[in-house]
């Protein structure tokens, strides 16, 4: 029997020997590994950060970064990514990564990202 040697899997990035899942950020468009990319969630027409990835329904990501947030707001990424129609509030969204933001610069160590 041939053997076949082992392939990158579409969607991985090898990190440390491991498998790593990429995502791409709604924003900017990097594609990422999803530990470095924050995770959003649609409620009631209201973008939520998701940063343990446990709330329902279809997520978007993002680099926690005000930047990439301006951009998806410019390009009008939220409704496409997650596939409703008309525009979503990001007030919610916009507050927590000032926060986190704020904790950075104050030298906390943050594990929500």
């Amino acid at each position: 029997m041939r053997r076949v040697p082992p392939t990158r899997r579409r969607g991985r990035l090898m990190t440390r020997g491991r498998a790593a899942s990429v995502r791409t950020c709604v924003g900017c468009r990097v594609r990422t590994a999803k530990s470095g990319l924050l995770r959003l969630v649609a409620v009631e027409g209201v973008v939520v950060p998701d940063p343990r990835g446990r709330l329902p329904g279809r997520g978007a990501h993002l680099h926690p970064d005000l930047e990439c947030l301006e951009l998806a707001e410019r390009r009008r990424a939220f409704p496409r990514a997650f596939r409703v129609p008309g525009p979503l509030d990001t007030g919610a969204l916009r507050a927590w990564l000032a926060e986190h933001a704020a904790r950075q610069q104050d030298g906390q160590m943050v594990s929500d990202v």
